[in-house]
């Protein structure tokens, strides 16, 4: 349970620095081969991603998580999330509803994410 809790927390604290455009914060939880799946653009690289946001096309403004699902098998960990992507890009305003699930791998006491793939939700 308490491997449980320490992935949550990490996770949250990565939405946090996302949220904040905490370039340095960020990057503490993502593996060097981090990717995200989107629904519309395909994969994304953890250079590319950072890169957007280092350059201001990508500012968050909101991550906000509804309700998560934690698993954890050996030293892979998988944070399965409802919430809101909020912010802009390249100056164009977005707000995604979003079921997202990310695969961490423990490396000593740390979880590094390795993947994200975002899927959106329809309102009620």
């Amino acid at each position: 349970m308490e491997s449980e809790k320490q992935l949550l927390a990490a996770a949250l604290k990565w939405d946090e620095a996302i949220a904040h455009n905490d370039l340095p914060e960020m990057e503490r939880y993502m593996a060097n081969d981090w990717v995200i799946v989107g629904s519309g653009d395909g994969i994304t690289s953890r250079a590319d991603f950072l890169a957007s946001v280092s350059s201001g096309d990508l500012v968050h403004s909101k991550m906000t998580t509804e309700e998560s699902r934690i698993r954890i098998y050996g030293d892979t960990g998988l944070v399965t999330a409802k919430g809101i992507s909020e912010g802009t890009y390249k100056g164009q305003f977005f707000s995604l509803y979003e079921w997202s699930t990310s695969v961490f791998r423990r490396e000593g006491d740390q979880w590094l994410c390795v993947l994200t793939m975002l899927t959106p939700v329809q309102p009620k």
